[in-house]
């Protein structure tokens, strides 16, 4: 997924802090844009391309 979002969004940095427990969360500036753990489903790719895309 941090490939697909590099490639999508201009300027990207993403950074992949290993956790445990099924977490996957994705945060902007300090703001969560998707959390695994309230929805209990991971992210479609295109979905979170989407929703970067709109900030």
């Amino acid at each position: 997924m941090a490939a697909t979002i590099e490639e999508n969004i201009e300027h990207a940095n993403v950074e992949l802090i290993a956790s445990g427990g099924g977490v996957f969360e994705i945060e902007v500036d300090g703001d969560l844009i998707y959390s695994k753990k309230q929805t209990g489903e991971f992210p479609a790719e295109d979905d979170i391309v989407a929703a970067l895309g709109e900030r």
